[in-house]
């Protein structure tokens, strides 16, 4: 396929969809989830597909985009997300544009002209500009052949990140009734997943609901003492990395750069408060291996499409747990080893809850009082990290990672089956209809007048967990939550509801082991315990690193646009001498072989011939 066919992507036969993922984007096979994700797109089935941050979503809409005639539009949040993306695509020769508040009326006309004459494939906008009458009667005038609706949870009143422009969009469907859907996100539980499929008004919808787990990341919780001093050592384990630091204000940003400039590490900061042209230019900077550590607020989110994030510090608790999973999931997105670490204080929830509790009552309240607490339960979890993550989701582990700090360094454990039974015998005793922290109080014998009015005291086992603290069986109530034996249904104020795994230990046919609650929730730094790293050669990576910059530095593009550290890797460990061995390597289509391959050969030939000299 030549690179004039993959610009112009107007053929009379319709291209092979594996065809076009080794020659366009250089893959040699789908990762999990895509196929069948491709597959059903081509038949024109609506999807709503949930697959981790760096996990390949992108290509489950861009394929079907080359292969389907007509044009697929892609609704995104972000100008940065948007402009990123088609840069990739226009690298491996793809035919894409975006209309956005950034560009000139020159620009726009550009892009509507070339939409008008069918030598587009895929289109990114706004949903702002996507529910305009002036745009929905321009796409009248074209064959619409799919909607792609990216960061899919905005649309969710149960999302993390919920917004109103989003959730118009199922009017479009209305007007494109017969054109399939595919709605995309990495973060969704299971009452996020049904609320996108009722507003989106999906049909018969594929819900491919992938693996939430990044292996690649360890997640390490630190008890948060001298803030600054403990992110400046953490950064010296990291040098010459690229990383984000992200802080829960502007002024904590400020702060924390310009103390790591006053210890000679080159970082910038970003949030809302700075002006466009700076950010702008913080971005375009760090997307160039220009800057290495970004200091940001959330405003630094959903635009950073970057492979080769080595680390994520959270210098403050994040609100909810899609946000952490979300920010983490920043690093690493290359597959490669990567850190995320959290300073926790019990302190910052506290102040977190005080923001919360100054907001209206109502819904939208309810929502993210359930997602706080569930963030602080992760922060105070005696179990696997990604254990509790993966749970939140509904994906059960029964098998810790060994790579998070409570792996690394486990808590002690205990035969918890007589307070398991007990914790569960007072759910099921007050009818599942009550919080985790009422529930405390009935199996304490609490003497309040909720517990009295509800009958509550008069309960078999009102009091029966008196000997304990209600830290104590909060920690193992939250144990219960992330072991899967108990559900917090945020549709229902966060009741707490026995699962089908909770039957057995009930009946006292399984024994329990949970983690002695550590009531001072001190939690101990990770130990030091690297993934192992691959076999390749080192010093020819960090030639091919610098070719690399020079080549996007002479483009105008970031490095990765060029090629990712992953395909760096595979090329330092492959040692490719020819056209053909180059295809081989991971990440190396036919538009990139024309384009680079020449410059990357000859500088692995020379690292072969003469080694250092």
């Amino acid at each position: 396929m030549t690179s004039k066919l993959l610009a112009q992507q107007i053929d009379t036969q319709q291209p092979d969809p594996e065809s076009i993922l080794n020659d366009v984007f250089g893959y040699q096979k789908y990762r999990d989830g895509q196929g069948e994700v491709i597959r059903a797109a081509l038949n024109n089935q609506d999807s709503l597909v949930i697959m981790p941050t760096g996990g390949g979503k992108s290509l489950c809409y861009q394929i079907p985009a080359l292969v389907k005639e007509g044009l697929t539009i892609v609704i995104s949040p972000l100008i940065s997300l948007m402009k990123d993306q088609v840069d990739q695509l226009k690298a491996n020769g793809v035919a894409a544009g975006c209309l956005n508040s950034s560009m000139t009326r020159e620009e726009l006309s550009s892009v509507f002209t070339r939409m008008n004459n069918g030598k587009l494939k895929l289109l990114y906008v706004s949903p702002e500009r996507a529910l305009t009458q002036d745009f929905t009667e321009r796409l009248s005038w074209v064959k619409v052949s799919m909607i792609a609706v990216d960061e899919a949870h905005c649309i969710s009143q149960w999302g993390h990140d919920f917004r109103p422009e989003y959730a118009a969009l199922g009017q479009l469907r209305m007007q494109f009734p017969t054109v399939p859907f595919m709605a995309l996100t990495a973060t969704a539980d299971d009452a996020t997943r049904k609320d996108i499929v009722s507003r989106l008004h999906l049909n018969q919808a594929l819900i491919y609901l992938g693996s939430f787990d990044r292996p690649n990341i360890r997640y390490n919780l630190v008890e948060k003492h001298k803030p600054v001093s403990q992110v400046i050592r953490f950064l010296a384990t990291q040098k010459g990395q690229c990383g984000i630091i992200y802080c829960g204000s502007r002024k904590k940003v400020e702060m924390l750069t310009e103390k790591l400039c006053n210890n000679h590490i080159r970082a910038a900061g970003y949030h809302a408060g700075m002006d466009t042209d700076e950010r702008a230019y913080v971005q375009d900077a760090f997307q160039k291996d220009d800057i290495q550590i970004v200091v940001a607020t959330v405003a630094f989110g959903m635009g950073i499409n970057k492979p080769n994030v080595r680390f994520v510090v959270h210098f403050d608790i994040p609100r909810n747990i899609e946000s952490y999973y979300q920010e983490t999931g920043r690093a690493g997105r290359d597959g490669l080893p990567a850190e995320a670490m959290m300073l926790f204080d019990p302190a910052d929830m506290g102040w977190l809850r005080k923001i919360l509790d100054e907001k209206p009552d109502g819904e939208q309240k309810r929502v993210e009082t359930h997602k706080l607490n569930a963030m602080s339960a992760f922060a105070e979890a005696q179990t696997c990290r990604r254990q509790v993550l993966l749970n939140y989701f509904g994906e059960y582990r029964h098998e810790p990672c060994g790579n998070c700090d409570i792996c690394l360094d486990p808590p002690k454990h205990f035969d918890a089956t007589e307070a398991a039974q007990k914790a569960l015998s007072c759910v099921y005793r007050v009818n599942q209809g009550f919080g985790m922290g009422y529930v405390v109080e009935v199996l304490r014998g609490m003497q309040n007048i909720r517990v009295r009015e509800n009958g509550h005291d008069k309960l078999s086992t009102y009091g029966i967990g008196r000997e304990h603290s209600h830290d104590y069986w909060i920690s193992i109530m939250r144990q219960l939550v992330h072991k899967g034996l108990l559900f917090q249904n945020i549709t229902r104020n966060s009741t707490l509801q026995l699962t089908e795994e909770a039957r057995p230990l009930l009946r006292g046919n399984m024994d329990i082991e949970l983690a002695v609650p550590r009531l001072d929730t001190a939690i101990r730094a990770a130990k030091s315990n690297k993934l192992a790293n691959r076999n390749y050669d080192k010093k020819l990576f960090v030639k091919l690193r610098k070719l690399r910059k020079s080549i996007a530095d002479a483009d105008g593009l970031p490095p990765y646009v060029v090629f990712s550290d992953a395909t760096l890797i595979d090329m330092a460990d492959m040692l490719p001498t020819s056209y053909g061995e180059m295809l081989a390597v991971n990440g190396v289509g036919q538009v990139k072989l024309e384009k680079y391959a020449d410059e990357f050969l000859d500088t692995i030939q020379e690292h072969i011939t003469h080694g250092e000299e």
